[in-house]
């Protein structure tokens, strides 16, 4: 016979209660350890991660002779200088900014066009805020405080304005599908209030060559043309008093607009600082430096935003 005695039916079970609320107390603060925001910095260094192209990594590159981004090389387009340098990854590392880039030839660094933001931001948002460089990731807790992303040239190919209110995974660029994309994303972004998101405006195509007759002809086409329409719409993602941000109440989303310093700030809606021939959209280094020049000022102003809440 056991020598063992049983517990009275009401305290076995009062145990069993308590057994059970201490295992659901520890699982629900492990949870909350795990979600718990991050606090955005009140002191240096910040970590920045852009999400960029070709014309991106020209912009963070130094100028000078081409030196790495080389296709095939599993870091396309992240060079360390290239003639068309505007010497932005210098500027924020003086400034104490850690840099991190992703492009192409990387998970979190392929398909960079409109329509592509809000599958990449919603589906993959852990592991952008992880993202060390191209695949590479923290081996560590940390993570990105600041995230830049920027589209490419070819999505100020705008075939016209559309019909709203838009579909932010369509191909066909649309001003009203390309409004819906980023209207797509501040749900999102509004879920990650300690990571400022800071949108590039797509740098402005340059100028197309029409020729003799094709300039005669476009004296009598009264109709907009694709710059007209990325004018149109880069203002509104800029604009913070009627544009994108007009109704976002949190400071950690923002823009740079890029287009307008390479179209000179209005003068034109083609860039005033194409490469090559002329038929180049790639900025020139002139148009990188001061756009670099411009963005490290504005991100001063994001920062303080960010710390001032």
């Amino acid at each position: 016979m056991s020598s063992c005695r049983r517990l009275p039916r009401s305290l076995a079970l009062a145990t069993l209660l308590l057994t059970l609320f201490a295992v659901t107390a520890v699982s629900a603060a492990e949870e909350a350890a795990m979600t718990a925001p991050v606090p955005f910095p009140d002191q240096d260094p910040l970590r920045l991660l852009f999400i960029h192209h070709s014309c991106g990594g020209q912009l963070l590159a130094d100028q000078g002779e081409k030196v790495g981004g080389a296709r095939g090389s599993g870091e396309r387009c992240i060079y360390e200088s290239h003639p068309n340098g505007g010497g932005l990854r210098a500027m924020l590392e003086q400034r104490g900014y850690e840099v991190h880039e992703a492009s192409y030839e990387s998970f979190v660094g392929e398909d960079t066009d409109i329509r592509h933001w809000r599958t990449k931001f919603s589906e993959n948002m852990d592991r952008i805020l992880v993202t060390d460089r191209q695949d590479r990731t923290y081996d560590d807790d940390r993570t990105n405080h600041i995230v830049v992303f920027k589209s490419c040239y070819p999505n100020n190919d705008f075939v016209g304005p559309g019909s709203g209110p838009g579909d932010p995974d369509a191909e066909e660029l649309t001003i009203a599908n390309a409004k819906a994309a980023y209207e797509s994303l501040l749900p999102i972004f509004r879920s990650h209030p300690n990571v400022l998101y800071v949108a590039f405006t797509a740098p402005a195509r340059a100028e197309p060559r029409l020729g003799f007759l094709g300039t005669i002809k476009s004296w009598f086409n009264r109709e907009p043309t694709a710059a007209d329409y990325a004018r149109e719409f880069n203002t509104w993602l800029a604009d913070e008093q009627d544009g994108w941000l007009a109704a976002y109440e949190q400071p950690n989303v923002a823009v740079f607009d890029y287009y307008d310093v390479l179209t000179g700030h209005g003068e034109s809606n083609w860039s005033r600082y194409a490469t090559g021939d002329g038929t180049d959209s790639h900025p020139s280094a002139e148009g990188n430096s001061e756009a670099a020049e411009g963005f490290v000022k504005a991100l001063e102003g994001m920062v303080e935003g960010m710390r001032g809440r």
